[in-house]
């Protein structure tokens, strides 16, 4: 079984790129072992419908993405699949976000969608200035996302391990050097 860790978002507006960061993150510190499933991590930026062949092309997705929640407080970690979204989850917290669910809403019309679940945190959202750094909160709830991420991979029976110590805030200046493939 072929799974996909993607993460979704634009780095220049600060918790808005947890996304791409925290792919990253997990890049630089998993090493992911199984004889039967492979793990691929990708950073998927703003891209949007041009992942569409990349994430038919898997068994399984899980997406890391911003999300707006009703009385939700930025740092709120909400984990959930997307064919079972929580009605207080609202996917429009970005200017990204939109696209996002257009393209998973567009793979799933057409038959095509693999089983997606989401790791989402509430950002604070930036408004016309752009910023690298995210929010303390945002940065904590990044231990939440990882542990949720981690999670889903072993649930497959998927071996893992950290191969170099490393947090996010030392990931996230370095992500923009990788850019979205």
């Amino acid at each position: 079984m072929k799974i996909l860790i993607l993460g979704i978002g634009n780095i220049l507006f600060g918790d808005e790129g947890i996304g791409p960061h925290l792919a990253n993150l997990i890049d630089e510190k998993y090493e992911f072992e199984s004889n039967e499933h492979s793990v691929d991590i990708l950073d998927g930026g703003t891209l949007a419908q041009r992942l569409i062949p990349i994430i038919t092309d898997y068994d399984n997705v899980l997406l890391i993405d911003c999300v707006s929640a009703i009385d939700g407080e930025i740092g709120d970690v909400f984990s959930f699949d997307f064919n079972d979204v929580p009605e207080f989850i609202q996917w429009n917290g970005s200017a990204h976000e939109v696209e996002m669910l257009q393209t998973l809403q567009m793979i799933e019309m057409l038959g095509d969608l693999p089983p997606t679940k989401i790791v989402g945190v509430v950002p604070y959202v930036i408004g016309e200035n752009s910023t690298f750094t995210m929010t303390p909160e945002v940065l904590k709830a990044g231990l939440t996302m990882e542990n949720a991420i981690i999670k889903y991979i072993k649930d497959f029976g998927v071996k893992t391990s950290i191969k170099r110590e490393i947090t996010l805030a030392e990931v996230a200046p370095n992500t923009y050097l990788k850019g979205a493939s």
